[in-house]
């Protein structure tokens, strides 16, 4: 019995420490990816091209590009500008 309950001991031992580097692995790597969010307010030379891409039918993908900036940034400014963009023209 004494033998049975060794066994035991050492198996949740090694669970413990199993997720205990598994949770070391984990933090560091999440903390060094995380980019920190710059936002860039619109400025109205960028609202005027931003108008002139729409009108000229130029797709999301190279309006984002060219200004770097997201594709949901743009749709989102779009969307609050009331002119259409991708999709929703």
């Amino acid at each position: 019995m004494a033998r049975k309950a060794k066994t035991v001991a050492r198996k949740t031992k090694a669970a413990k420490t199993a997720k205990k580097k598994t949770a070391k692995k984990t933090a560091p790597k999440s903390a060094s990816k995380a980019k920190k969010i710059a936002r860039r307010p619109y400025s109205k030379a960028d609202i005027k091209e931003l108008r002139a891409h729409s009108k000229a039918r130029t797709p999301v993908e190279k309006i984002a590009k060219l200004t770097k900036r997201t594709v949901g940034s743009l749709r989102q400014k779009a969307m609050k500008l009331g002119i259409g963009l991708g999709h929703q023209r």
